[in-house]
């Protein structure tokens, strides 16, 4: 059973007991990232992510790293484009420490200005790390030219001349206008004393101040573009985005239908044809990238230049026959049993019921109980996906991303094809 509730601050909390387990997961959700900052601060809220483990009022680094060992090792946190989480999964004996911990961090991290030139050595090496991979470039640079500058599509680790201006004073200044109650929610699932966990909430985080001034999320316009970037490489690394719906659009549910049945399941049409029927490439498949007030959806291959421009012809000969034909109610039946049964089976993980509720509060204002969820999933018809397949897959509006070993007259001849 899950359970809404708020702490005396108006801070929300969820709690869903599933007491035949040891395990339990808490989390902490702040609505915050990437796409609330700006071409000043881009990367603010990731190094402060990371410097909420470098120390606090009463805990060093070390002592943070030796608690975290104690209570199992599954203590951490990632920055996305639209929120930041701070998560713990643990047995029930150890919650109260995790919680402890975690709101000592948020709350008291002293963000030492030593501490905070090492970390952003570590920062620009992360964000190296990225750009020697052709695939992730391929990805965020294809969004960053797409929304031309909006903020939604900058680099969550940010861009490394602006990381290495930060100053303790802004990142104390970002958190205190993001990190406040009415811009966080708490999550846990698994076992727990629900009286007892309350009490304990109410205490660490009861009086963190209630709000606090905010830019708002705009709705980024979307450029066709396409985005070339030769690496030193044996393979060319291909995304192609097509303008999509955002995540809180009832028309998510036949999306993820149509990009399983298109590039994403083992079965896809993407897979079976190009890899296993033509073997032209070891990896092709298809995802969403869905946020609040947009969403991409992409084609990303990855092959040795000579073979690219039949990849890129065939892909859109696959598009074409789904736009003319449609799925079959086979295909659509399927993959609906499929995706009722990967939801079942997360349902019954701690760490994903904690982030489901979480995401469920955060976007939807309540929460989507699973037999609902899958009720919707069943409701889904050949007609909606097929009608949504339509809108989405149009090649006149697509993008597309070149990364790696750009061989010039296969390129010239996608790009030709593009420009059709």
């Amino acid at each position: 059973m899950t359970i809404t509730t708020r702490l005396s601050n108006g801070l929300p909390v969820v709690l869903e007991r599933m007491p035949y387990l040891k395990s339990v997961s808490f989390g902490v959700w702040v609505k915050v990232g990437s796409a609330y900052e700006n071409s000043r601060n881009n990367g603010i809220a990731h190094m402060l992510e990371h410097m909420f483990f470098k120390g606090t009022t009463t805990r060093t680094a070390r002592d943070l790293a030796d608690i975290t060992s104690m209570i199992g090792g599954n203590v951490n946190a990632y920055t996305s484009k639209e929120c930041t989480n701070f998560y713990a999964t643990t047995i029930d004996e150890y919650l109260p420490i995790a919680i402890d911990m975690i709101s000592d961090m948020i709350q008291n991290s002293v963000f030492n200005a030593e501490e905070l030139e090492k970390e952003k050595g570590v920062v620009l090496e992360e964000i190296d790390m990225y750009d020697d991979s052709a695939e992730d470039m391929c990805h965020e640079m294809l969004q960053k030219e797409v929304w031309n500058q909006h903020p939604l599509g900058y680099l969550i680790s940010g861009e490394k001349e602006v990381v290495r201006t930060f100053t303790r004073e802004q990142l104390m200044e970002f958190r205190n206008q993001y990190y406040t109650a009415d811009n966080m929610i708490i999550s846990i699932a698994g076992n727990y004393n629900e009286e007892t966990i309350l009490k304990q909430l109410e205490l660490c985080f009861g009086t963190i101040p209630v709000t606090a001034t905010r830019p708002i999320l705009t709705i980024p316009t979307y450029k066709k573009c396409i985005y070339k970037d030769e690496k030193d490489i044996e393979q060319m690394h291909i995304n192609i985005a097509f303008p999509s719906i955002a995540n809180i659009d009832e028309r998510r549910y036949e999306l993820t239908v149509m990009n399983d049945i298109l590039g994403e399941s083992a079965n896809c049409m993407l897979f079976q044809r190009i890899r296993e029927d033509m073997g032209l490439t070891y990896s092709i498949y298809s995802y969403e990238s869905s946020f609040v007030t947009t969403g991409l959806f992409h084609i990303y291959a990855a092959t040795n230049p000579e073979p690219a421009l039949t990849i890129y012809d065939e892909i859109f000969h696959i598009i074409s026959e789904v736009k003319e034909e449609g799925f079959s109610e086979k295909d659509i039946e399927e993959t609906k049993k499929q995706i009722c049964v990967n939801l079942t089976i997360a349902s019954e993980s701690t760490r994903n019921r904690m982030d489901s509720n979480a995401k469920h509060i955060m976007k939807y204002g309540k929460i989507i109980p699973l037999n609902d969820v899958i009720e919707r999933v069943n409701t889904i018809t050949r007609e909606n996906v097929n009608a949504l397949a339509k809108d989405i897959l149009d090649e006149t509006s697509c993008s597309i991303a070149l990364v790696g070993n750009l061989d010039k007259k296969i390129v010239k001849g996608i790009e030709q094809r593009w420009k059709l």
